[in-house]
């Protein structure tokens, strides 16, 4: 048991392992993301995933609904209004995620699949290898901690009602359509019911469909750290290669032709290096093209919850704030993280000794020049690049947005 648990924790941070965590837990949503996982879903899944959606569409769909446009009107209670429309906005986030999950389950299934295939011609033990390692690791590291904080944020906002005394639900201001009152028996046991299995399924969506995106993305990232790596020493890895076989290949001791062997293992190298960064910018665009929208409409529903949030006052929305500002955060981190990397290879490539090579190797070194200049990223819907000034530029135009409609309020 303990044994299984450790798997979870950073003394395994390879992307097998990584991936097989998410994937695990996926399956409890009855996604199954890994082709090669011989093993069925149980069948309670199967029932508990579906009863959990219903209860969610009938919560935070279409109770918000009737709730914030027809019986908020009637009453005039904008502030319960906005409560609601901010909690509803929010929670619709991870529906999105799990509906294009659903809609493009073979795309990522060919995702996993390209960067496990990638990830096996890796060689144990090797430099590329410990390097690859190292920033799994902290990419595994950023999941488990936006996993805690998220799943965290939904044990206390459902433990928040149970602790106070009396009849309390996670907000006392919604009203279930049809469930009234809200507080006598046994409409408050339903209600607390449906909405503590609608909570949960909306952190345990966010919490695990993040967490895959940012383990895929972050082995995009891992990758080309560790080619900038490899470039920067491939000229001194040309040199003690010659040395190791110069007896074995009998050469004459003269400058043409030990430069003439190095150039021959540079480009050997150079040739490996730029295959390898072609595999990644072909991954890196099938997780753009496949996810792209979703975080789109994430990032609009985002705002549109924070806006509300900040209307409807800190001290009604207070655990609201951090379950979307996280988010906000580490798409923006995970983006900003791959921009590092690519950056980092186009300096390697100027660093990697060039002017030894030969006219060939140099040719080889100016395409690669090229290519890495296009610089890799994420983006949001292909309007936005997700990265450290657009998660300023969101606070900031959120932050305007509620100054102009709360002065507008008062």
């Amino acid at each position: 048991m303990m044994a299984a648990i450790r798997k979870y924790g950073l003394e395994y941070s390879d992307l097998k392992s990584s991936m097989g965590n998410v994937a695990f837990l996926l399956k409890a949503l009855t996604l199954k993301i890994d082709v090669r996982d011989e093993k069925r879903i149980p069948i309670i899944f199967f029932i508990l995933t579906p009863v959990a959606v219903l209860c969610y569409l009938y919560v935070y769909f279409v109770s918000m609904i009737w709730f914030v446009f027809c019986r908020c009107p009637e009453t005039g209670d904008l502030l319960a209004a906005l409560i609601v429309f901010s909690l509803g906005i929010a929670s619709e986030i991870s529906a999105v995620k799990f509906l294009y999950m659903l809609i493009y389950i073979k795309d990522v299934r060919q995702i996993v699949s390209d960067c496990l295939l990638c990830d096996s011609k890796v060689v144990p033990g090797s430099r590329f290898s410990g390097n690859l390692l190292k920033t799994l690791r902290d990419v595994k590291k950023r999941a488990m901690l936006f996993w805690m904080v998220i799943i965290g944020n939904g044990l206390m906002y459902i433990a928040k009602p149970i602790l106070l005394p009396g009849r309390h639900f996670m907000d006392d201001v919604l009203v279930l359509y049809g469930l009234e009152p809200m507080f006598e028996t046994p409409n408050f046991q339903i209600s607390f019911i449906m909405m503590a299995m609608s909570d949960c399924l909306i952190c345990y969506l966010t919490a695990n469909i993040s967490a895959f995106l940012i383990i895929i993305t972050g082995y995009v990232q891992a990758q080309m750290t560790a080619l900038a790596e490899e470039l920067k020493h491939v000229w001194d890895d040309a040199e003690e290669k010659y040395f190791q076989n110069k007896e074995a290949v009998d050469i004459s001791e003269t400058d043409d032709s030990k430069d003439k062997i190095i150039n021959m293992y540079v480009k050997e190298n150079l040739k490996k290096i730029g295959k390898s960064h072609a595999v990644n910018l072909d991954l890196l665009g099938q997780i753009e093209g496949t996810f792209n929208g979703a975080i789109a409409i994430e990032f609009c529903l985002l705002i549109t919850a924070l806006i509300a949030e900040l209307l409807g006052g800190l001290e009604n929305t207070y655990m609201e704030v951090p379950f979307a500002l996280m988010q906000v955060g580490m798409d923006c981190l995970t983006g900003q993280r791959v921009i590092d990397a690519s950056v980092m290879f186009e300096q390697a490539v100027y660093d990697c000794k060039w002017e030894r090579f030969d006219k060939k190797n140099m040719k080889s070194v100016m395409i690669m020049l090229l290519n890495s200049q296009q610089s890799m990223s994420v983006t949001a819907g292909g309007v936005t690049t997700l990265n450290y000034v657009s998660f300023m530029a969101i606070i900031k135009s959120i932050y305007s947005t509620y100054t102009t409609l709360r002065s507008t309020m008062d």
